[in-house]
């Protein structure tokens, strides 16, 4: 069974499961979830808990032993198994296989992942959980899905806004969930349940978002010229080093050239993607920038960026941020 982290809660009042996967790379909805999950238990009577880490030397037996091994005085128990590496080996990975033939009603085990890439969910042992677990992915929420997720959060404390509000919201707080849940903490505290105006919000907000490179190139694939000024600014007020971000945007620029280049040699696109080994998350992205730019308008961002990579290097005089700015700006427009 596949879950959200937003819908565990509603799952957990029909009934535990004896057998619980977390999994992402947002640190507050992991934690959230095992949280919830072990109060549940909790109240259920599973009063004992063993805590388990899978770091370098990690004897894998304590696990089945942990299992085993019930008290003299609580015949309920959770077994609370943490791999923070997200990779078990091969001992234990077998471990894990093992372990699921042999699930019993009166041990719940809760096991926590980072985030999981796509080769490591088509392993053995995380396909051998998937079909056993109740699997809770707890990635990051996507710019696109934050002000709604901003808004359950404040409906849980009995306080809502407009769509405009929450935009800013998550202007302010994007790539820095546990900072945007702490703002909303906050208005809890500054004001009483009902609807918040957007002045209300934007005295009391600080700017708590993390910039970040690689959202950067996302905006400019997307076409958001605000998005992507935005976090131009964010990190160049965060002093980001000029040669990453440009080598981020010039992979994605290049990416789509190779793409358009594919595409008039025949290839489909889901074959070309394929082909490029595009993740996942940037496949709709990457497809929709080729659509909406021509192959000249990508060799004129090579062109720029060529200039830009000199101008880093003082082999040109420039204003480095401004042409970062522009270089956006020709691959942003309509």
């Amino acid at each position: 069974m596949q879950l959200s982290s937003e819908a565990l809660p509603r799952h957990l009042t029909s009934g535990l499961k004896p057998l619980y996967v977390v999994y992402g790379d947002a640190l507050l909805l992991v934690t959230e979830a095992a949280d919830s999950i072990r109060s549940a238990a909790r109240q259920a009577g599973f009063n004992e808990r063993n805590i388990l880490i899978a770091e370098q030397h990690f004897k894998w037996d304590e696990l089945r032993n942990a299992a085993q091994s019930l008290s003299l005085f609580s015949s309920r128990r959770v077994i609370d198994l943490r791999i923070p590496s997200g990779k078990p080996g091969i001992e234990g990975g077998q471990a894990l296989q093992d372990y699921t033939a042999q699930i019993n009603d009166d041990v719940l085990t809760l096991i926590t992942l980072p985030k999981i890439d796509w080769s490591a969910q088509k392993s053995l042992w995380f396909s051998t959980l998937a079909q056993h677990a109740v699997m809770i992915c707890a990635d990051d929420i996507p710019r696109k899905q934050l002000p709604k997720w901003l808004a359950g959060r404040l409906e849980r404390q009995a306080q809502s806004t407009d769509l405009a509000t929450l935009d800013f919201l998550a202007d302010r707080s994007e790539g820095n969930l546990i900072a945007a849940f702490q703002e909303i903490q906050k208005l809890s505290l500054l004001f009483p349940p009902g609807t918040l105006s957007f002045e209300q919000v934007k005295e009391s907000v600080m700017d708590v978002a993390r910039y970040d490179i690689f959202k950067l190139s996302e905006a400019m694939l997307a076409g958001d010229t605000v998005r992507y000024s935005h976090i131009l600014q964010g990190l160049q007020a965060e002093g980001t080093a000029t040669v990453l971000i440009l080598w981020a945007l010039t992979e994605e620029i290049r990416t789509v050239g190779k793409l358009l280049q594919a595409l008039q040699h025949g290839n489909t696109t889901r074959d070309a993607l394929r082909e490029l080994r595009v993740r996942k998350e940037k496949l709709t992205l990457t497809e929709n920038a080729s659509r909406r730019l021509s192959f000249s308008s990508i060799e004129r961002a090579i062109s720029h960026a060529a200039r830009l990579d000199k101008i880093i290097k003082g082999l040109k005089t420039g204003d480095v941020w401004d042409e970062l700015l522009q270089l956006g700006l020709r691959l942003t427009k309509p």
